[in-house]
């Protein structure tokens, strides 16, 4: 009797990941406050607000804005104050994995910000403008119905008793001890 003849297969259809994706990114933004300034004291990004929204392609879109805050000096170097601007974002992460066989219309993404977005750099540039450089990092998900394949045994499980497994380790308990842990570091340096 062949076992490989009693074996058959089914299809269950179930919610995965099906897709995932990672992308780190360097942008830049251009404030003007309203006095020229004559140094950057200090730059700042708060209030990241995001959702992740599925794009046509084989990526997801995470939309959001957050603030941007600029604590510089003017009339030179005799002031100071605090610049403020809201700013959009759209970043498409592509999916580096993503399963074909997904139902299209289940899926659901979601995002995370593995690196919020950081003031990497801020500068003062002609005109009265301040260039802020920004990194940040997301991490999507897809989640969506698809099918699995999986074999099954129409007679069911076959009778446990039969099988014995024995995880006794006490036989190799002394193979250890003779090893020299000065002679492993040796190897590993």
């Amino acid at each position: 009797m062949s076992i490989d003849k009693d074996l058959q297969s089914r299809e269950i259809i179930t919610k995965a990941v099906c897709g995932k994706g990672r992308r780190f990114s360097h942008v830049s933004h251009t404030v003007t406050p309203s006095h020229a300034p004559t140094s950057i004291l200090g730059a700042w990004i708060i209030n990241n607000q995001y959702e992740a929204v599925k794009s046509g392609g084989d990526g997801v879109e995470v939309v959001g804005t957050y603030d941007i805050n600029i604590w510089y000096s003017y009339d030179r170097n005799t002031k100071t104050d605090v610049a403020k601007e809201t700013i959009s974002y759209v970043e498409v992460v592509p999916l580096s994995y993503l399963d074909k066989r997904h139902r299209v219309s289940t899926a659901e993404v979601s995002a995370l910000a593995t690196q919020e977005p950081n003031c990497v750099e801020a500068s003062v540039a002609s005109g009265g403008r301040v260039i802020i450089r920004v990194e940040r990092e997301f991490q999507v998900e897809m989640v969506a119905e698809t099918k699995v394949s999986v074999y099954v045994n129409p007679r069911g499980f076959m009778d446990s008793d039969d099988k014995v497994a024995d995880f006794d380790d006490s036989s190799i308990e002394g193979d250890y001890e003779d090893l020299d842990p000065d002679m492993l570091e040796d190897d590993f340096s």
